[in-house]
């Protein structure tokens, strides 16, 4: 028989269960107890923490940068004479871009303000027409008053004669009394005529008048348009901006309204698709807080300028139909308009452009 002695401790031997083994002391048992505490602690607050500041913005990765593009085409036709301008070239507003060969521009320039010196010219002529008009009509009323003055001094004679006795006239004296009497009422209603005559004239020529007139707007309208088809032939920027899209070299024969290149304006905006979930609290003014994906950690400021009256899929092309087939629910998603704040696009070395992606948070809290 084998006696063990109590006071040694008994060996593990392989396979015996583990509850037998020794375990640790207390004091790292309860350290370990503490630092998992802690760390549920810490993971807790910064949970908490991350959600009071999360539920006060609303984001979307699904944003880009829009602006203004504008489309510069000639307004004459022509060939190109010389350009200044290279794709992605700055320019600023008033800078020439592009010549336009202007000789047969030129030659209508001349014409037009010959035709308006000649219709200045008949306009004068028509007037000065008038005046003398005016002076043939005032001298008929003339000629008439002094022809019914004589009217009636021949009138008060034969009737002086004829009260006389008829053995006291002559028939001579009766022959010319009566002959005066009818020649100067003759001279009368010749006067009448004249004057009649005249009014007409004045007339035809106030009528002359407004012809020339008009013939004269023409001819300055005419003239007007010529200087702006010269002026066409020198082609300035409309704004500053960054040419895009360039298709044009000297010696090409150019059409109104035919594209040569594109500005794009340095004046841009953020349109921001949301989820129709996350626009309850977002109204316009709210400020927002932009991240570039083409330029790592830039973030550029601003705020909601505008929520769009409809959903994105609404304005396609070809708008979904949901009143046939089977239905399934899908989020939509709402354009919302983000205004950039002042001077947000002045770095010349990171321009946002149209297209650009963006991850807009807007504080809504």
């Amino acid at each position: 028989m084998t006696h063990v002695n109590e006071n040694e401790t008994p060996s593990i031997e392989a396979g015996q269960p583990p509850n037998d083994r020794p375990r640790p002391p207390l004091f790292k048992r309860r350290l370990a107890v503490a630092v998992l505490l802690v760390l549920a602690i810490g993971a807790g607050i910064a949970g908490l923490t991350y959600w009071l500041h999360a539920r006060q913005y609303e984001s979307t990765d699904d944003a880009f940068i829009e602006g203004d593009v504008i489309a510069v085409s000639p307004k004459v036709s022509a060939i190109v004479q010389r350009v200044y301008i290279d794709d992605n070239s700055r320019v600023k507003k008033g800078d020439l871009l592009v010549e336009l060969d202007s000789r047969d521009f030129a030659a209508a320039l001349a014409q037009a303000q010959g035709n308006e010196a000649s219709a200045q010219g008949r306009l004068r002529e028509a007037q000065a027409q008038v005046s003398i008009s005016r002076t043939d009509i005032d001298q008929a009323q003339a000629e008439l008053h002094v022809a019914e003055a004589n009217a009636q001094n021949a009138q008060s004679d034969f009737d002086r004669f004829m009260s006389l006795d008829a053995q006291a006239r002559s028939k001579q004296q009766l022959d010319n009394a009566t002959a005066a009497q009818r020649s100067t009422a003759a001279m009368v209603e010749d006067a009448k005529d004249k004057i009649a005559a005249a009014q007409a004239q004045f007339v035809d020529a106030q009528m002359a008048v407004l012809t020339a007139e008009g013939n004269l707007q023409a001819a300055q309208a005419a003239l007007q348009q010529a200087r702006n088809n010269l002026g066409y032939c020198q082609i300035h920027a409309e704004s500053d901006g960054v040419i895009t899209r360039k298709d044009v070299e000297p010696g090409d024969y150019v059409q109104v309204g035919q594209p040569m290149f594109s500005i794009v304006r340095y004046d841009v905006w953020v349109i921001a698709n949301f989820k129709e979930t996350q626009l309850a609290d977002i109204v316009p003014g709210q400020p927002a807080d932009i991240s570039v994906d083409a330029y790592p950690g830039r973030h550029v400021t601003g705020k909601v300028q505008s929520i769009q009256n409809g959903t994105g899929s609404r304005f396609t092309l070809l708008p979904p139909e949901n009143a046939t087939g089977n239905y399934v629910k899908i989020i939509q998603r709402v354009p919302v308009k983000i205004e950039l704040d002042p001077n947000q696009n002045d770095d010349s070395d990171h321009l946002l452009s149209p297209g650009m992606s963006v991850e807009p948070s807007i504080k809504v809290r």
